[in-house]
Parts: structure tokens; C-alpha cells; sequence
């Protein structure tokens, strides 16, 4: 593997750290982070297989109050590397997801704990009016977050190939088939969260519709993603609820439509 791949992979785990706390552009997503991995060291197809598969599992992950969901971005970073760099099959990265997603929750919580003394810093700042060091201080945070990630990458780098494959056979089909069946379990879990988040009586039909559609052999992925996405613009475009002047009695309250369909959530 070459120098300039490495530099690139470990470039990729810096921003999916940060990205774990910004959620700007998502990169700590698995479906991303994943595909970059495979991109930079030449293996796009099982980064974006790995990458899709726990994207899946990922849906079910996430932070509600003061509880921290497990670390998606170490997950994501960790298996393409061991998939795209050290000989591990996509079935052994998706099984190793999980404990390392764990792993990483008790980073970030202990990262986010050291924080707080920048944050504090940062007041102190505030307080003298010195907004460059404050501005200086978050940025620090940030690099922070990105190493949270950067660094167990490098390490997994630098451990010998031979070493991790012994490591992987290891592992008795037992416990890697049963954290795989757990997975499949906490995919189910992120489609019905998605699904609560989104259902209503009007759209209820639609994904009645998708499960008739899916039985037709010849329309793969693409095509169902391309026939759901013009049944959305068809049903934003006809539905009085988005439309102020057609319709009828969507919007005769006067009210906001936008806010009347948030109500009926």
C-alpha cells in the first residue's frame, strides 16, 4: 500500500471524526466513510458494499439526551481499513462493526469529557474579550474529535497484515455469525424507527405500494429508487397540503400547510 493511499485514509478518519460532531456533511456516515476508504486504496466496490451494509445497521444509531449513541465513525474507518487494507472479508468487517462501534462510544465519551475544560477555557476567553483565542480553543475541540478517530486508524495501519488475518481466523464462526445476525436485528430496528419518523395515513400506501413493487424480479435498486422518487415528486406536486392555490380545502384555515403536515406527525 502506498505512501499516498495511507496519508489519504488517514486524512478520511481525521474528517469523520469531526464530521461525528459537526454532522455537516456526513462523512462519519458509513455509506461515505466507507466508500472513501475503498476509493483511496484502490478498492471502491467493498468500500461501498461494507459501507452500504452498515449504513443499514448505522440507522439505528443515535443520540437521544445525554445518551451517546455508539460511534459510527470509528466503526466505518476501522472495518474499510481491515476490508480494503488488511485482507478481511466484507461479512468479517460488517461482524466487527459492531464492538467496535462500542469501542468507539467509550472514546467519544471520554474525549467529549476532556472537552469540557475547553470549554470552560473558551468562557475564560470570552470574558477578556479575546475571541481569536475562543475561535482557537473550539478548533482545538475539533482536532481533538478527528484524532479520536485518526489515531486508532494509524494503529490498525501500522499492525502487521499477518497479524490481523491470524487475529480474524481466529475468531470462531460462532460469535462472527451471531454479532451478523445481531446486526440484521438492529437493521430491522433502523427501518422501523425511519419508518415511525416518516408514516403518516396519507403516505401509508406508498409503502404498501413498495412491497408490491419489490416482488417484480426484473427492477433492481436503481429503478426502485428512480419509481420512488417520481412517486414523491408526483404527490408533493398533486397534494393540496403543498399547494396554496389548488386544491380546494388544504389550506383554508390560513394557517402555514408546512406546519399542518408537522402536526399530523
Amino acid at each position: 500500500m502506498g505512501i499516498v493511499s495511507i496519508v489519504l485514509v488517514l486524512l478520511i478518519a481525521f474528517i469523520a471524526g469531526v464530521e461525528g460532531i459537526l454532522d455537516e456533511f456526513q462523512f462519519h456516515q458509513p455509506i461515505i466513510a466507507c466508500t472513501l476508504i475503498g476509493l483511496a486504496t484502490g478498492q471502491p466496490a467493498q468500500g461501498l458494499l461494507l459501507g452500504g451494509s452498515l449504513q443499514f445497521i448505522a440507522l439505528a444509531w443515535m443520540n437521544i439526551g445525554a445518551a451517546v449513541a455508539p460511534d459510527a465513525a470509528l466503526a466505518s474507518i476501522a472495518s474499510a481499513i481491515l476490508v480494503t487494507m488488511r485482507g478481511a472479508s466484507v461479512s468479517e468487517g460488517i461482524a466487527l462493526a459492531i464492538p467496535l462501534a462500542i469501542a468507539g462510544q467509550v472514546l467519544t465519551i471520554f474525549v467529549r469529557t476532556a472537552t469540557v475544560a475547553i470549554a470552560h477555557a473558551a468562557d475564560n476567553k470570552a470574558r477578556e474579550g479575546s475571541f481569536r483565542s475562543v475561535e482557537l480553543l473550539h478548533l482545538g475541540a475539533l482536532v481533538l474529535q478527528g484524532l479520536r478517530i485518526a489515531i486508532p486508524a494509524a494503529l490498525i495501519i501500522a499492525v502487521p497484515a499477518a497479524l490481523v488475518t491470524g487475529t480474524l481466523q481466529a475468531i470462531p464462526e460462532w460469535l462472527t455469525g451471531g454479532m451478523a445476525v445481531g446486526g440484521g436485528f438492529i437493521v430491522a430496528v433502523g427501518y422501523a424507527m425511519v419508518i415511525n419518523m416518516m408514516a403518516t395515513p396519507k403516505v401509508w400506501i406508498f409503502f404498501a405500494l413498495g412491497f408490491a413493487l419489490s416482488a417484480i424480479s426484473e427492477l433492481n435498486l436503481i429503478a426502485m429508487g428512480i419509481i420512488g422518487t417520481v412517486l414523491a415528486l408526483l404527490y408533493v406536486q398533486f397534494a393540496p397540503e403543498f399547494n396554496r392555490g389548488g386544491g380546494g380545502g388544504g389550506n383554508s384555515g390560513g394557517g402555514d400547510p408546512l406546519d399542518d403536515i408537522l402536526n399530523d406527525y
